[in-house]
């Protein structure tokens, strides 16, 4: 199959629709992930969401345990706590920062794997732990109220994101500043925890548990290497990300491959390729 055979075979492809759900899902919670990917990286917080990732597969073993139709239910709650814990818990707590992220963040998949072959109904259990780390099929077979919830949460996202977006720009850049000016580091620090949180978890059926900090950095990365203004920045991250999730989705329905896969090896040829154009443009 040529090029022109691809590029004709996409309107018969979007004619479906559980391509059109899957493009939905996937190209909203590419530009909420981007939109908060560039405050993480500028933060020095882009572990935060493998960690998050971690706990949120933990959250889904114990959800599948007692087969909880809706896994949403368990693990957003559970991936939420587990971001305000991580923020405020650590600030004060004798084991600081990265190391207590990566005791939840190991603690929470050792659990959730253990849980799994204790107790799973699944014949399958290998299948089904590799599915939820690395993203599967169920981007393609998502239902209309799984397409409503993903809307809903990521206009919230979007929403928040542009409503506070003066006070994230301060706390990004210069916090302590920030604070002498009145602004609540701790509250704006808490809302991006959260925000992250509830992200992590919608990009689980995209990209899978252990891929999702890619739909968060790479774009941001990506857009760095190219602008240096925290507003440009933010929107060649959203168009990189849009475009990176969008192509991501119909290369793996026309190739069989797997979706989280095959958008983090686009976002990653499309660093690559800022990345040179950023070189040039210095020289």
């Amino acid at each position: 199959m040529d090029f022109l055979e691809i590029l004709a075979k996409i309107p018969e492809y979007l004619s479906y629709p559980f391509v059109r759900y899957a493009f939905i899902a996937g190209v909203l919670v590419a530009l909420c992930s981007s939109l908060l990917g560039v405050t993480l990286v500028l933060k020095r917080y882009s572990f935060i969401g493998d960690g998050l990732s971690h706990v949120a597969f933990g959250a889904m073993a114990i959800a599948a345990i007692f087969s909880v139709s809706n896994e949403l239910m368990i693990v957003m709650p559970v991936t939420i706590i587990a971001a305000i814990l991580l923020l405020k818990g650590g600030q004060n707590a004798k084991i600081k920062g990265d190391a207590a992220l990566a005791m939840l963040s190991v603690g929470s998949m050792a659990a959730g794997y253990l849980l799994l072959n204790m107790f799973s109904a699944s014949a399958n259990v290998s299948g089904d732990v590799c599915s939820t780390l690395f993203g599967s099929t169920s981007i393609l077979t998502l239902t209309d109220r799984d397409v409503l919830v993903c809307v809903i949460m990521s206009i919230l996202v979007i929403c928040v994101f542009l409503l506070f977006y003066n006070k994230i720009f301060a706390i990004t850049f210069d916090e302590n500043f920030a604070v002498a000016t009145g602004v609540s580091a701790s509250l704006y620090n808490l809302l991006i925890a959260v925000i992250t949180a509830i992200i992590i978890v919608l990009a689980m059926n995209l990209v899978g548990a252990l891929l999702t900090s890619a739909l968060m950095i790479f774009p941001a990365l990506s857009a760095m290497r190219v602008f240096n203004t925290f507003r440009n920045v933010i929107i060649c991250s959203a168009v990189v990300a849009v475009f990176s999730a969008a192509l991501g989705i119909l290369v793996s329905i026309m190739i069989s491959s797997p979706v989280g896969a095959t958008i983090v090896v686009v976002d990653l040829i499309v660093f690559g390729g800022f990345s040179l154009a950023g070189r040039l443009l210095r020289k």
